[in-house]
């Protein structure tokens, strides 16, 4: 599953919805969570079975953010199973437990409705998360996970500097791999998305390792996002080589050659496969 932008869109705002499918992102996330003003919050839950319908006119995969409290996480949760979401952006995870329980709960709904379920992307919001993030990527219905800079940063008292942040979104994005899972986000703040030339930079470094695509809270970066979390034309004549290759020294029962200069072997021909599974 190609998700390289996931585009956060206010779920309470209906001239941002009706253009979501315009943004060319691969998923829009309707947010019900840190966008929306309390007193806004029932309505937008109550809104969603046409925002969902709206925000996929496009083809995108449509996510829920649902909000923390407990009051409100449930009944959030099942509104997106009914309106006909894709999955759920799980605000400050804070352990398997938790995510578990979730799905438990959706899982009546989910039968009476006869729907796939729900698939989950866990948001690790603070640093307990953080160590906890394995455990959290191992559970069954979690697709991937996203680390949030700004919140691991204030939970640890810190500022959310790139070399603040880089060790615990390393952390988390080697546990979502560790559990072949998708990795969300870059190795800084999404914050300061108008400075477009450190967010394209910022974009690239994360796809060099092995991030699969971020967030964007603005619909600017969703191309960005695209490009950078997409293989180069370099990249996939390289990978096609390699393969072309690997399948001729197959025939003459050689697990190792050249192309050109270098030395190939099994974790480089798996690296040319998963470029090609990339592209269209």
């Amino acid at each position: 599953m190609r998700l390289r932008s996931l585009l956060y869109v206010p779920a309470s705002s209906e001239r941002f919805i009706a253009k979501a499918h315009e943004r060319g992102a691969d998923a829009i996330v309707l947010d019900l969570e840190d966008s929306v003003a309390h007193s806004e919050k029932q309505a937008a839950r109550a809104g969603l079975p046409q925002s969902v319908l709206l925000a996929g006119r496009g083809g995108a995969k449509v996510f829920v953010r649902i909000n923390v409290a407990p009051e409100l996480q449930r009944a959030d949760a099942e509104a997106a199973c009914r309106a006909g979401a894709f999955g759920l952006f799980i605000a400050k995870t804070s352990s398997p437990e938790q995510v578990r329980e979730l799905a438990e709960h959706l899982e009546a709904a989910e039968r009476e409705l006869g729907r796939d379920p729900l698939a989950f992307v866990a948001l690790l919001e603070d640093a307990g998360a953080v160590l906890d993030a394995r455990p959290i990527a191992a559970c069954k219905r979690v697709l991937g996970l996203v680390a949030g800079g700004e919140d691991i940063a204030t939970s640890m008292g810190a500022e959310p500097l790139p070399e603040v942040l880089r060790l615990p979104k390393l952390l988390v994005h080697l546990a979502a791999k560790a559990e072949d899972k998708l990795s969300f986000g870059t190795l800084t703040t999404v914050a300061d998305y108008q400075q477009r030339d450190a967010l394209e930079a910022a974009a690239r470094e994360a796809s060099r390792h092995g991030f699969d695509g971020a967030t964007c809270i603005h619909p600017s970066a969703v191309p960005i996002m695209n490009a950078a979390f997409s293989p180069s034309e370099e990249k996939v004549a390289w990978a096609r080589t390699v393969l072309d290759a690997a399948a001729g020294a197959a025939a003459k029962g050689k697990g190792a050659f050249l192309v050109g200069d270098r030395m190939v072997d099994a974790p480089i021909i798996e690296r040319a496969r998963r470029i090609l599974q990339k592209i269209d």
